[in-house]
């Protein structure tokens, strides 16, 4: 009854969002299920996962997202169900995106490899009286809004154990045409979803009665587009307080831009029940924007049910 429950308040919350594909996030930890469909269930409770993330504050028209993530364990956690939203809004331009996930769970010895697949529907809107014409009376730019909808399909494998987690996924495998106008010929195909890949792990080990330290990564890669790549360190204090960094390798450099990194960022969370885990994070930009806003913030909310009849090795560290 109590997951029946868990799955009418999401549905609630499902029709009256808003949602978007390939969101990025300053912690790539707090959106796997978006990521992987095959990490739905690995968390062996009923979780829902609220994150917003306003980028570029103080400029206008500056991305800002939204993700709710849903996952359920049934059948004794050989199966994983979930639902994932996801909303992007960056100037004129909303992407919203819902899919539904199903993932089956092999057991190994020390941990469960998930084999996922997502069906998702995306929505695209681009309200053209939000922009400024170079040119008076261009014909190319309608006078009202443009909208599409377009179905696609993502899959992933995904292994854990209490210690270690490893993911490889891929998203947009039906790479629908995002065009909004025709040639002379009627062709539309002039911007299209790329696949992607997506390649995660990482550990988690004691570093002292009361400290667990958790590295991580995220390799992303698209056709025409640079490798980007995340490091994550979390430091885990009396299984209640999580404070870390990442740092984001990637984009596109210049003659003048030679720095390490495309940005760097900090995170604190706490847990504050079996059941909930709260945190906010901040990065900072080393690309030339970074003259132009004050940073990027990131707001994350995570529930999960409380099963009474499961004893936890230890807290959902992946």
């Amino acid at each position: 009854m109590r997951y029946l429950f868990f799955i009418f308040i999401f549905t609630i919350i499902t029709f009256s969002s808003q949602a978007q594909q390939q969101v990025q996030l300053n912690k790539f930890m707090n959106n796997k299920l978006s990521l992987n469909p095959g990490y739905a269930g690995s968390l062996e409770a009923p979780c829902i996962s609220c994150v917003h993330r306003s980028q570029w504050v103080g400029v206008t028209g500056a991305p800002s997202s939204e993700v709710i993530n849903l996952q359920v364990p049934m059948f004794n956690n050989r199966v994983g169900v979930g639902a994932s939203i996801t909303h992007d809004r960056i100037g004129p331009t909303n992407v919203w995106d819902f899919g539904l996930i199903y993932s089956y769970r092999l057991k190994f010895k020390k941990g469960y490899l998930g084999i996922g697949v997502e069906g998702t529907l995306k929505g695209y809107r681009v309200d053209w009286n939000q922009t400024t014409a170079t040119h008076v009376d261009d014909d190319l730019i309608p006078m009202t809004e443009s909208s599409k909808f377009l179905p696609d399909v993502d899959a992933g494998l995904y292994y854990n154990s209490d210690k270690f987690f490893v993911g490889l996924s891929i998203s947009s495998l039906l790479r629908g045409d995002l065009s909004f106008m025709e040639d002379e010929a009627g062709n539309t195909d002039f911007s299209r979803d790329e696949i992607h890949a997506y390649l995660m792990s990482g550990v988690v080990f004691d570093a002292g009665e009361n400290l667990r330290i958790k590295p991580a990564f995220l390799v992303k890669a698209a056709r025409n587009a640079p490798v980007s790549v995340d490091l994550n360190c979390t430091f885990i204090f009396f299984d209640k307080l999580w404070t870390g960094m990442n740092h984001r390798f990637g984009g596109l450099y210049t003659e003048n831009s030679n720095v390490a990194a495309e940005s760097i960022g900090f995170m604190l969370q706490y847990q504050l029940s079996n059941s909930l885990r709260a945190g906010i994070s901040y990065d900072y930009s080393f690309s030339q924007i970074k003259d132009f806003n004050s940073g990027s913030y990131e707001f994350i909310v995570q529930y999960c049910l409380d099963r009474k009849d499961r004893r936890y090795a230890n807290p959902r560290f992946f």
